[in-house]
């Protein structure tokens, strides 16, 4: 019997939300990886959306629409007055005017950031300066630093309201989805790091989930909080067909092992479309750079039909497929995904888990006409 982790089912993002909502009764922190287009920031909407009763809510998020409630004006006219326009109507500012948060922002900040700020609380708006330029328009990644701050500085604000007495009472669960997108990797372990401290002192008070596509952040985040109660996961799209959730206690669980036991799943099903050359085609380039080779290629040399299977591969990777448009794949092209994932599986011994919820019925056999 394998003693690796199932991988449990789900139909929809609300199902997962009630799951990860049940782990944090009788945990602190959930830790989720999933990558990119797996629908991970519509799960901590879903999330949000289980607390809310009326007017009441009972979670802090911080995902890509926390960045949309600010926007620039750029001052269009006279290009002088460019400022950052800030939501007032939103819940997320609940008593940021009284509470005059900069210190505590800034105290975050300039761990990660060479310029300051001014928050004017009549007209909403934050401006920027460094050195003697003022008003200036920061870059896109120095927003989004800010914005993460800002964030900071709110979570901090409530672990430090013992008494619940604070604008931000309501708050009981942390929502963390990809903090700081695109980050280096100097960057994300200090941001795994910080974060990390500042959750060790919720003691129980506010729960937290924590997701990303950020393998090195995911795997600092397990290691600054594997003395505290918590549970990790990895999620990943069943196919079209819902979410698998699987536990990964003892070591973080990287995509690729999983995408390619769905390219597996797919060729012993004969269920398959044409974007799974594209997943493929991704599994090889990442093979292929950690063995240090300098062409994809490389992977599945000294298979039978190797320069075939490359061109395929190239040939088929370099169409606009989606997951969410799936297209049936001809015959002749399901036989050589076959050969070419067979191959590539026969020569690099990967542990694959088992994603299938039920066990796969042979695919019939291919019908000539």
């Amino acid at each position: 019997m394998s003693g690796k982790p199932k991988v449990q089912p789900y139909k929809t993002l609300r199902k997962l939300a009630e799951r990860l909502r049940d782990d944090l009764s009788s945990n602190d922190f959930v830790l989720l990886y999933a990558y990119n287009g797996t629908g991970k920031t519509r799960l901590s909407i879903e999330f949000k959306n289980k607390g809310k009763k009326g007017d009441k809510r009972d979670t802090l998020y911080y995902n890509a629409f926390t960045e949309d409630l600010f926007s620039w004006d750029n001052d269009l006219d006279n290009d002088t007055e460019r400022k950052l326009l800030i939501n007032s109507d939103s819940k997320f500012f609940d008593g940021f005017k009284e509470l005059a948060l900069e210190g505590k922002i800034f105290t975050f900040l300039e761990r990660y950031a060479e310029f300051n700020f001014f928050i004017d609380y009549e007209q909403w708006t934050v401006t920027f300066s460094k050195g003697t330029e003022t008003n200036i328009k920061v870059s896109r990644g120095e927003e989004n630093i800010f914005i993460w701050c800002v964030f900071l500085a709110i979570c901090e604000l409530r672990l430090d309201d013992e008494n619940d007495e604070g604008p931000y009472k309501w708050v009981k669960y942390f929502y963390i989805d990809d903090p700081i997108s695109s980050l280096d990797d100097n960057n994300a372990i200090a941001i795994a790091t910080d974060l990390s401290k500042l959750l060790y002192r919720a003691n129980g008070k506010v729960k937290t989930v924590i997701s990303s596509h950020h393998s090195l952040f995911f795997n600092v985040m397990c290691n600054e909080i594997k003395k505290l109660k918590h549970t990790r996961y990895f999620l990943h799209r069943n196919g079209t067909e819902g979410y698998g959730l699987q536990k990964t206690d003892e070591t973080p669980f990287f995509h690729h092992v999983a995408l390619l036991s769905e390219l597996k799943q797919a060729m012993e099903t004969g269920e398959i479309k044409t974007y799974h050359f594209n997943s493929l085609r991704s599994i090889l380039e990442k093979t292929s750079s950690f063995f240090g080779f300098n062409d994809f290629g490389k992977c599945i040399y000294g298979i039978e039909d190797e320069v075939l299977f490359e061109r395929a591969l190239n040939l088929f990777s370099h169409g606009a497929y989606s997951i969410y448009n799936p297209v049936e794949m001809g015959d002749d092209n399901k036989e050589l995904f076959k050969r070419v994932l067979q191959g590539f599986l026969d020569r690099h011994k990967f542990d694959l888990p088992e994603i299938l919820v039920k066990k796969v019925k042979a695919a019939k056999p291919a019908t000539t006409t």
